[in-house]
């Protein structure tokens, strides 16, 4: 299965949906020119959501209710004061959620910036590629943090990383209290290291609209090959009300296949796949066109969340998993930890920076040079150039890139142009291909 337009809140770096991923550290405010809020460009947006709504929202006869909400709103005048494109973007996103009641739903005006953090996702914190740290407990205990899914390909690399480390342990702590979703398939990837090796398993399937029509198809994931296992050994994952969308995924399909036992706090209750769809003028929409389904309990976890079969406060989770192994309690993971085996990086991969270069003059032509993307990556590449291109013309052109961080895989420049700067980053692969692109350049990205 390739990586289509659909989205389960992944962290900020790797998607269009900020508002409800993980936080990350915050960079250095972004600036662009500003683009005026005029009655034309109000109208054509909120009719553009509206048809969105009409044609593409997986259920049907809500997306009608909204679509009608959005018109009546608009002919009553309720939008005429909204001048400023955030506003507007969070008008649109409350107004919606009044019919939806979805939690992932949310209208992004892209001139303004990012809305933070979903609500309940706690302080910042580094991770790579979504993992946060790895390490070896008392007693031959593996325990590693999961933050987020970002694509497989930056995923995979980072997540064999950390658990090569803990090959070997007895039992396996995976601590999602932090995690804010992502690809399905990276989350497939990191569920296929916990079950038995043999023919694929299927693990989550996908009920997709096919747009402007009451028609639906039907996609899956499936388990994968991986270096090594842990089908042998007793598993606990770690939740918590800030887990959400993928996250949940993952504690779902756990309990659901009884591969794990889930301690912590029912997490966030956020299931329904998302995709972007541009609304013009630097709006775009996260906009539901499937729903996920359980193979084992034909439903999914949306509105109700996961349940854990331990249940504690989320601060005492990992206490009372070391608990359930026999342990002494731990207040947290620096406490209980014997030697930590894997950190996130904190410079920059060789060849990142001529490899940014590279593909934001690539983007100044307005096409795609397959070359200068990793095989997995060009489709994803090649989906996400309108929304990269709305974004990119207005900057101009570069003058330099100035290297401040690792976030969830990514090495994030300081990107000076002639119009302004922006947080800019890529992951790239051992050839200095990229593999992502994110920043001021969001990505269409899966779930």
């Amino acid at each position: 299965m390739t990586l289509r337009l659909r989205l389960i809140a992944c962290a900020s770096l790797w998607a269009f949906l900020p508002a409800v991923a993980v936080a990350q550290p915050a960079p250095p405010p972004a600036t662009a020119p500003a683009q005026a809020l005029d009655p034309v460009v109000r109208q054509a947006v909120v009719q553009k959501l509206a048809d969105a709504m009409r044609d593409n929202y997986v259920f049907p006869e809500v997306g009608e209710q909204a679509a009608a909400a959005l018109t009546a709103a608009l002919a009553r005048g309720d939008y005429d004061a909204l001048n400023d494109t955030a506003a507007l973007a969070a008008r649109l996103t409350a107004d919606l959620a009044a019919v939806a009641h979805d939690k992932h739903l949310r209208v992004i005006s892209q001139t303004s910036g990012s809305p933070g953090p979903r609500p309940g996702a706690g302080p910042p914190f580094r991770d790579e590629a979504g993992i946060v740290r790895a390490d070896k407990l008392a007693d031959d205990i593996g325990y590693v943090e999961v933050s987020g899914f970002p694509p497989p390909p930056v995923f995979k690399p980072a997540l064999d990383r950390a658990l090569a480390t803990l090959k070997g342990s007895r039992a396996l702590i995976i601590d999602a209290r932090r995690n804010g979703g992502g690809a399905p398939e990276a989350v497939a990837y990191l569920v296929s290291y916990l079950l038995p090796p043999g023919p694929p398993v299927t693990i989550i399937e996908f009920v997709n609209r096919t747009p402007a029509t009451r028609e639906f198809t039907r996609d899956r994931t499936t388990t994968v090959s991986t270096p090594f296992t842990f089908a042998k050994v007793p598993v606990y994952v770690l939740t918590s009300k800030a887990t959400f969308s993928g996250g949940e995924e993952f504690a779902y399909d756990m309990k659901t296949m009884k591969r794990a036992t889930l301690v912590g706090e029912v997490t966030g209750g956020g299931a329904n796949p998302v995709g972007p769809v541009s609304l013009g003028h630097d709006f775009m929409v996260a906009m539901l066109a499937g729903r996920p389904e359980s193979p084992i309990t034909k439903t999914n976890w949306e509105g109700a969340g996961v349940a854990p079969d331990i249940k504690v406060p989320s601060a005492d989770a990992l206490a009372a998993a070391l608990k359930a192994l026999g342990q002494a309690p731990a207040a947290d993971i620096a406490a209980a930890s014997r030697e930590q085996t894997f950190a996130p990086r904190t410079v920059p991969l060789p060849g990142s920076e001529a490899a940014l270069k590279r593909v934001i003059a690539m983007y100044a032509t307005g096409k795609i040079d397959d070359a200068l993307f990793a095989p997995d990556a060009v489709e994803m590449a090649h989906r996400s150039l309108p929304f990269v291109l709305e974004q990119r013309a207005r900057y101009g052109a570069l003058k330099s890139l100035t290297f401040r961080d690792v976030r969830m895989g990514a090495d994030m420049y300081l990107a000076t142009f002639d119009n302004g700067t922006a947080m800019v980053g890529i992951a790239v692969d051992p050839q200095g291909r990229a593999l992502a692109i994110t920043g001021f350049m969001p990505l269409p990205l899966r779930r």
